[in-house]
């Protein structure tokens, strides 16, 4: 799959792998409201009926019969800052709302109550039937949880809200070693080579990987080269731990890896890929195995602090997920 926007290579922070839920909805008598926060695309089943009507993979209200609108309030599973969000009506066709908005709020603790105050963070848009939409949110602030509104009912087959996790690296111990490539910790994949079976974002998901869908995986080369991903660290440190694991992939894992790391300063994604031909060596190649998690550590070279790793794998393949534990630094301020 081909990113269609910038803010898609954020996490999905609607992604019900990650705790976050519907904890409240005025309706959702033909689907399930958390069916829209599922993260795999849609399917369609056909001539299948339960006992409210026609299955669908997504949220479904009833048809409205007096004034008003129906929404759900969801429950992030990790509080960040949203950069976009997409409003999925596959096979949603004469049953789908005609607009949608977004709003959201920051609770300390606990969910919203009466008191809470609600931000409008996505004006109501215009929607169409079996279709995807994307709208990019310009705000920097964290969030706990959302309220997405539907005009006036109908159905959505996902919702996936693009964000990056929020963290208080003011406070974070300096002595903790975090997976700084974690998405958790707002790692997120910038540009790759290919991406043909698997999303290049997928290694950076937290817990193993359900399937080989559940990681990145490239198409069979059938010229001269290797396939890389590029990734930017959630906040800069130095990598001590490497964890390169190839769950799933048996007959189609990479023959070895390295990686290259950087302390990058600024530049676009697309200008931070061509620096990345100069990046020096943090793990020189190592020869993998199929199906199974690899620990490097004494292999890793000392490269100081880094913001900015590439993997490669020689030739192609899968991988399931990359872990780079490491302590973070301040070379910024220094």
């Amino acid at each position: 799959m081909t990113e269609k926007h910038s803010f898609q290579k954020y996490l999905n922070l609607a992604d019900a792998r990650l705790g976050t839920t519907v904890i409240s909805v005025t309706d959702d008598w033909f689907a399930e409201a958390n069916r829209m926060l599922a993260p795999t695309d849609a399917v369609w089943k056909e001539g299948v009926f339960d006992d409210n009507g026609k299955w669908m993979d997504g949220w479904e209200s009833r048809r409205k019969r007096f004034e008003g609108f129906d929404f759900a309030v969801i429950r992030l599973g990790v509080r960040g800052v949203i950069k976009g969000v997409e409003i999925d009506t596959s096979y949603f066709t004469g049953n789908y709302p005609p607009s949608a908005s977004l709003e959201a709020c920051f609770c300390e603790h606990g969910d919203p109550d009466d008191q809470s105050q609600w931000q409008e963070i996505l004006a109501a848009v215009d929607l169409q039937g079996d279709s995807q939409h994307f709208h990019a949110i310009d705000c920097d602030q964290p969030w706990t949880h959302l309220r997405f509104n539907i005009f006036p009912d109908g159905g959505i087959a996902r919702l996936r809200v693009y964000g990056s996790p929020y963290h208080d690296w003011a406070s974070q111990d300096p002595e903790q070693l975090l997976d700084l490539a974690s998405a958790l910790n707002g790692g997120r994949a910038l540009a790759c080579s290919d991406e043909h079976f698997g999303q290049m974002r997928n290694i950076l998901n937290p817990d193993r990987g359900v399937n080989m869908g559940d990681g990145w995986e490239t198409a069979r080369r059938r010229t001269p080269g290797f396939d890389w991903v590029i990734v930017a660290l959630g906040h800069e440190g130095e990598i001590s731990r490497v964890l390169i694991d190839t769950l799933h992939f048996k007959g189609n894992y990479p023959d070895s890896c390295s990686i290259q790391g950087a302390y990058v300063k600024g530049g676009t994604d697309a200008q931070i890929e061509t620096q990345s031909l100069f990046w020096q060596e943090l793990l020189p190649s190592q020869k993998l195995q199929m199906h199974c998690e690899q620990e490097f550590i004494k292999e890793l070279n000392n490269i100081g602090p880094i913001t900015h790793v590439r993997l490669n794998i020689f030739p192609d393949g899968g991988v399931s997920r990359m872990r780079l534990f490491g302590l973070i630094t301040n070379k910024n301020k220094g």
